[in-house]
């Protein structure tokens, strides 16, 4: 296991270096950042080679990258067009972003895999049929339809909730900005589990378990609920790393200052250092899940061992 887990570190640096690299590119070409500083009239060239020189845009792109990565070894994310660190944007805002992707993805365990169980061991029943139906819906609605209609009916009409997030985004207020977050993925972990559970239904070793006299629910619980959770861990472990990027539109909607806030509106200012600070830091935790998520498997089923 610990030759396992170095193999894996050893291989997370190059993924790192080549994800960066690319995102670093990427947002360059985005177009001039400075031409966005002065408002709606164009800068001059005395301050356009001045801001230019300031924030290191006059070198080339090679060097500007290696200095970007020297000073992120550091601890430091650069400095923002409006004079605020970087770092000081991600402590404010990554805290909010990850209790909204803690509420998404409890939904997502509990509604998901709990439907999902069901609609399997009841392959064909009303119950499955009205599921299936139910999350093809989800699906097939887009996500800014689903929460602006709740934030509608919820918010504005029936006043059961605050139509916008408060600033220090309290975690009752993100349940149902998480539920919106997590619709769809939730449909997808339903059917993801529905399918792993009916297939593994009939597996040897679940009807060896039965012909044993085991209770129904012990052979669910500890046989089939087990291994049928590896692709549906999968699923969710890469699942989190894209809820906290992916958080814009949800974020838009009930004003929600994380993550997706501030990628967006560095975006729109093109703010490269932004972007690609939190880019970077999105990364970085996407490499983490899919590293717990293997090791998960060897507790989900005992017959994975990592040499």
């Amino acid at each position: 296991m610990g030759r396992y887990v170095i193999r894996r570190l050893l291989q997370m640096i190059p993924v790192f270096f080549g994800a960066t690299l690319l995102i670093f590119l990427m947002v360059n070409v985005m177009g001039d950042p400075i031409a966005g500083l002065c408002g709606q009239i164009q800068c001059d060239p005395a301050t356009t080679a001045q801001l230019r020189a300031q924030y290191g845009l006059d070198k080339p792109l090679w060097q500007q990258y290696l200095t970007y990565m020297g000073d992120l070894f550091r601890g430091d994310f650069g400095t923002a067009f409006n004079g605020q660190p970087v770092t000081e944007l991600m402590a404010a805002a990554f805290p909010v972003t990850i209790r909204l992707t803690l509420v998404a993805i409890c939904f997502e365990i509990v509604i998901g895999i709990t439907l999902g169980v069901l609609t399997g061991l009841w392959r064909g029943r009303p119950i499955d049929t009205g599921v299936l139906l139910l999350t093809l819906v989800v699906i097939s609605v887009p996500t800014f339809v689903t929460g602006l209609l709740l934030q509608l009916l919820l918010g504005v009409e029936w006043g059961i909730i605050k139509p916008a997030v408060s600033p220090g985004a309290p975690l009752d207020e993100l349940i149902v900005p998480g539920l919106v977050l997590a619709s769809v993925s939730l449909a997808y972990v339903t059917r993801l589990t529905r399918t792993s559970i009916a297939e593994n239904a009939r597996s040897d070793y679940v009807r060896t378990a039965r012909a044993k006299g085991l209770p129904r629910r012990r052979v669910v619980t500890r046989h089939l609920l087990r291994n049928s959770l590896i692709p549906v861990v999968t699923f969710i472990g890469a699942d989190i790393g894209a809820l906290m990027g992916g958080a814009i539109v949800t974020e838009r909607i009930f004003n929600i200052h994380g993550v997706g806030y501030q990628l967006y509106q560095g975006i729109v200012r093109q703010n490269t250092q932004t972007v690609v600070g939190f880019v970077t830091v999105l990364v970085l935790v996407f490499l983490l899940i899919n590293l717990l998520v293997d090791l998960l498997y060897a507790v989900l089923d005992p017959r994975i061992r990592y040499a």
